[in-house]
C-alpha cells in the first residue's frame, strides 16, 4: 500500500510570503536568501523549499499574493461611474508605502534583468491580473451605458497597468494615488469619451 504522505499545511504560506516581502524591502534581490526568509518567518528551509523551488519563485509568489489582497473583480463596489469604481478599487498601500514599495519593485527589476523567464513571470503575477480587473470595470461601465459599446475595452484596459509598470519598474518613480488619478482623468476616461463621439 502506498503511503500518500501528509497533506501540505498551507497555514504558514501567508507568514512566509509576508516575511519574503519584509526581507526584500530591507535588503535587495541579490542579498535575499531563503535562510533569511526562514528566520524571519520562523520556518525551516525545508518548509519553504517544499512550497517554492527557488528564490525567484518565492519572490513572485509573495508579490502576487500582495496583489491579490483585494476583492475579486466581481465584488468591486459599483459606484455608478467608472471613475468612482476605479478609485474605489485602488489599494494605495499595496506592498506598503513609499520607500518600501520602491525597494521591492527595484528588486523585481533586478530579477527581470537576470533571466528572460522572470519578465514573463512578473507579467503573469502582477500585470495580467491588473489588466483583467480594469477590463472588468471598463466593460461594466460600457454595459451600463456610460461609454459606447464600440469602445476598445481590451486595449484600454492595458493602459494604466502598462504605464504603472513602466513608471515603477523602469523609471523608478512612485506609483501612488495622484498618478492613478491623472491617468484616469487625463488619459483613460478621455480615450473612452473620444470613442463615444467618433
Amino acid at each position: 500500500m502506498v503511503n500518500p504522505g501528509r497533506k501540505r499545511d498551507h497555514s504558514r504560506d501567508a507568514d512566509i510570503l509576508q516575511a519574503t516581502l519584509d526581507v526584500l524591502a530591507e535588503t535587495s534581490y541579490a542579498d535575499l536568501t531563503i535562510e533569511m526568509v526562514a528566520a524571519r518567518a520562523g520556518a525551516g528551509r525545508g518548509t519553504i523549499y517544499r512550497r517554492w523551488t527557488s528564490k525567484d519563485e518565492l519572490i513572485l509568489a509573495a508579490v502576487a499574493c500582495a496583489d491579490q489582497g483585494g476583492p475579486e473583480s466581481g465584488e468591486f463596489s459599483d459606484t455608478g461611474s467608472l471613475r468612482g469604481d476605479l478609485l474605489a478599487m485602488l489599494d494605495p498601500d499595496w506592498l506598503g508605502s513609499g520607500e518600501r514599495r520602491m525597494r521591492i519593485l527595484s528588486s523585481l527589476t533586478a530579477m527581470m534583468g537576470r533571466t528572460p523567464d522572470a519578465f514573463a513571470a512578473v507579467s503573469q503575477a502582477i500585470v495580467e491580473p491588473s489588466v483583467a480587473v480594469y477590463q472588468h470595470l471598463i466593460q461594466r461601465a460600457v454595459d451600463r451605458g456610460e461609454f459606447a459599446k464600440s469602445a476598445d475595452v481590451a486595449a484600454l484596459a492595458q493602459l494604466i497597468p502598462a504605464m504603472a509598470t513602466y513608471r515603477a519598474l523602469f523609471m523608478r518613480l512612485p506609483v501612488e494615488l495622484p498618478f492613478f488619478e491623472s491617468m484616469i482623468d487625463g488619459v483613460l476616461i478621455p480615450a473612452l469619451e473620444s470613442q463615444r463621439s467618433s
